[in-house]
């Protein structure tokens, strides 16, 4: 078997950019000063990027009119970000942030149209995203886009009025939206991204395959309140490795054994994860992902806590900043300013997870039986008794596992199957 040298890839740090005054909500009273002082806490931490949220309805109120100004005070932000040394990505379709959901009127009530699966609808999301993009095209420091923020919570349970949609209609959107992205910015950094119901819940239409396949990355969200914590505890070794394990788990799609993989979204949740514990569960998260090859980088959640001025978020929405919404440091956002200055100029090439654990999911692109990989599941915790042990195991899937040109491409030289994991 030929000799495995993981990809070395110069590490991203950066983080969602919540404002600390109104929320997302600032769309509505844009003040470019406010947004400079909150870009100089971010920067103060040593990060290089952030991750933008335009509100969907703000910026395309009716569907044949996406707002010039709005546009414009997309534009002057990722300036000022530049001004401070940071690269932005922005998400498109909001869509969904901290338990609200944001869609236009002309998609809902006495408008009520399928999101992912109406002509006019669809066009019109295209649209959008390609003038985004298309706006941003000249800026060196914009990264690329993301086509909305876990929107594939609107496809299905647990969401109270879903838009119901087949795996093959999943694909083709995913498809047009992320050319829509191309066509407004060619080359640059374009991804989609999902909630975790992607990776664990049987019969949803956005698959492992679409998150691992399509776009120029693939962009995992890790949330420890998703079952995880409640199972395992605040420091065990499924929580702490939580964000490993989507890493890992994502690589038994991939077609490209380097294709890189962005942590885009992983947080300190309360009460699961107390304030006097947020530091120590960030260092330890972050430690297991810095273990996966083929990382991107990471884009922490978030910025700047939610101001209690505003109402009615969950509680653990409040406090998930790295900075409080008077933008001082709090511990987390110590440790992540240690991390990011620990690895400023260095390479990452980890040594490659040559042992494996074998999942079977029913069949690649469907994966009927995903439900396996959630927390509680067989293979969920097979692999974490592996990790808890000190073996840094990979995932390859069943079809896969006694492909010696696969296994050889990725490095793998020991296939484990999940009863001997245990």
């Amino acid at each position: 078997m030929r000799t495995v040298r993981p990809a070395s890839r110069a590490l991203r740090f950066g983080v969602n950019y919540t404002p600390s005054r109104g929320w997302f909500h600032h769309w509505l009273d844009f003040d470019l000063d406010e947004v400079r002082a909150d870009l100089d806490s971010v920067a103060a931490l040593g990060l290089d990027h952030i991750r933008v949220f335009p509100l969907w309805p703000v910026f395309q109120p009716n569907r044949t009119l996406i707002r010039p100004r709005a546009v414009e005070q997309l534009v002057a932000l990722a300036d000022a970000a530049a001004e401070r040394g940071l690269d932005v990505t922005v998400d498109g379709l909001q869509g969904h942030l901290s338990s609200f959901d944001f869609l236009p009127s002309w998609t809902a009530t006495w408008h009520r149209r399928g999101i992912f699966d109406d002509p006019d609808v669809v066009a019109g999301q295209e649209e959008y995203l390609r003038t985004l993009a298309s706006a941003l095209a000249d800026r060196p420091n914009f990264l690329g886009m993301t086509v909305g923020n876990e929107i594939n919570q609107f496809s299905d349970d647990p969401h109270p009025d879903p838009d119901r949609i087949t795996r093959a209609q999943a694909d083709r959107w995913l498809e047009r939206m992320l050319a829509a992205c191309e066509r407004g910015a060619p080359g640059r950094l374009h991804v989609h991204a999902e909630y975790d119901a992607a990776w664990y819940r049987d019969g949803h239409p956005f698959t492992p395959a679409q998150a691992a396949r399509l776009g120029g990355a693939t962009a995992l969200h890790s949330w420890v309140f998703n079952g995880t914590a409640q199972r395992h505890g605040r420091t065990g070794t499924a929580t702490e490795h939580h964000a490993a394990y989507l890493v890992e788990l994502s690589k038994a799609w991939a077609v490209d054994p380097d294709r890189p993989v962005w942590l885009q979204e992983v947080g300190a949740p309360a009460p699961l994860i107390g304030p006097e514990h947020a530091a120590a569960f960030t260092d330890a998260t972050l430690a297991g992902a810095l273990d996966c090859t083929g990382l991107w980088g990471v884009t922490w959640w978030c910025s700047h806590d939610v101001s209690r001025e505003l109402a009615d978020f969950p509680e653990l929405e409040y406090g998930l900043g790295l900075l409080t919404n008077d933008r001082r440091v709090k511990p987390a956002g110590a440790v992540i300013a240690r991390i990011a200055n620990e690895w400023r100029g260095r390479a990452h090439h980890p040594d490659v997870r040559s042992t494996a654990l074998a999942l079977d999911v029913g069949g690649a692109l469907e994966a009927p039986a995903r439900s396996v990989c959630a927390p509680g599941g067989a293979f969920f915790e097979a692999w974490a008794a592996l990790t808890a042990r000190g073996v840094r195991p990979t995932v390859v899937l069943a079809e896969h596992a006694e492909d010696r040109a696969h296994l050889s491409a990725r490095g793998i030289t020991e296939v484990l199957r999940v009863p001997d994991a245990v």
